[in-house]
């Protein structure tokens, strides 16, 4: 009887055979390498190096990295001397020079903040540190833990090809209803950028009352009248000036983590506001290490080369969607001096393509306004 018990109690709940041998472990580096490359995250590949020896020791081959910056440590010693620097900066003997100074001021701050957490500050980590590729975890933070600088995190992987930095939010501060976006690509200096902005962003319906005067002016041979007189222009300049001097400091500020990463094909630092974003691709990061950095070590951003502006605007701009950008501005820059090849290259789809939708839609319909030729000084 007992043994017909011991049968049916084996029958309901069989012993499970243990094997000793982990599954997991049978797959091939390879294969745990491209698992290990569709993750991305920075936070999440440091938490992958405490699993295992393996684990830890495959992370740092991961090559398509993401590091998104948690938190800006600001520097008010390092913001409070560059703001005196560039109050008497080269901007005061040029047209710009009031616009400037009144702007830079409230952007100088995050610029040194920025500085000052992406820079190479301390020592870098040895590639055994799993807390470093971590970078600034809520946990570390809520203990005291010193954060880590994306240039540190960086420095323990050895074969990153495509790296994306985000930032917490933009350097510009504008308000809630203004559209102002950006994107710049670079090689040793800027090599071109687009800025797309608007003075308000209103549905269809709320603008359906003032829709009938929308880019009357627009082609009829020279700048609408309003546009020069209300300060609009005045406005805009701000915002091309603001936006190029963004891209610079970023790109300044990328240069040590290119000359850690010689494997990089592709860089992107990017903010999770949707403002500007830098690009540079495998020909710009390779024309940056032969090429010497015009940078300027006081207000920490690379120098600006003389260029040239192309500006379209319409009073009034209807989206597909029913959006409608009021006073919409789009400005496709270039340095004065590029060569003919890099010309040819940027002519054409370029400018439309630099957003995302709706933006993007924005753009074409702006390309077909009258175009109004700029020039700009280096600074």
């Amino acid at each position: 009887m007992s043994n017909l018990r011991n049968d049916l109690v084996g029958i309901v709940w069989p012993v499970p055979e243990l094997d000793p041998v982990d599954q997991f472990d049978r797959l091939p580096d390879s294969v745990l390498l491209l698992i290990l490359n569709k993750i991305r995250d920075v936070k999440v590949l440091g938490r992958c190096c405490v699993v295992s020896r393996r684990f830890q020791s495959i992370v740092p081959q991961v090559d398509n990295v993401v590091v998104k910056v948690d938190c800006i440590i600001s520097d008010d010693d390092a913001s409070s001397s560059s703001s005196s620097v560039l109050s008497s900066d080269k901007y005061s003997r040029n047209v710009f020079s009031a616009f400037v100074r009144v702007f830079v001021g409230g952007i100088v701050k995050p610029f040194q903040a920025l500085g000052h957490f992406l820079g190479p500050k301390r020592p870098p980590l040895s590639p055994s540190s799993s807390s470093a590729l971590c970078g600034v975890d809520d946990a570390t933070a809520a203990a005291g833990v010193t954060h880590h600088s994306p240039t540190q995190v960086l420095r323990n992987f050895s074969d990153i090809r495509s790296l994306r930095i985000e930032l917490p939010n933009g350097e510009l501060g504008i308000g809630d209803a203004v559209l102002l976006k950006w994107r710049a690509d670079f090689g040793s200096t800027l090599d071109r950028c687009v800025i797309l902005g608007s003075s308000s962003i209103t549905s269809d319906e709320e603008s359906s009352s003032t829709s009938s005067s929308g880019g009357a002016g627009d082609d009829s041979g020279g700048v609408p009248e309003p546009f020069c007189t209300n300060g609009a222009l005045k406005l805009r300049v701000v915002w091309t000036i603001s936006s190029l001097i963004a891209a610079s400091a970023r790109h300044y500020l990328l240069h040590p983590i290119i000359a850690d990463h010689q494997t990089l094909n592709s860089l992107v630092l990017t903010d999770a506001d949707g403002q500007g974003v830098l690009c540079m691709n495998r020909e710009q990061l390779d024309e940056l290490r032969a090429k010497p950095l015009l940078a300027s070590a006081a207000s920490k951003r690379t120098l600006m080369p003389a260029l040239n502006m192309r500006l379209w605007y319409a009073q009034h701009l209807e989206l597909p969607d029913g959006v409608v950008l009021k006073g919409a501005t789009l400005v496709a820059i270039r340095p004065s001096d590029q060569t003919s090849a890099k010309k040819e290259s940027s002519d054409g789809s370029w400018v439309s393509k630099a957003f995302e939708e709706p933006y993007c839609t924005a753009a074409e319909l702006l390309l077909k306004k009258r175009t109004y030729c700029l020039e700009m000084n280096s600074f």
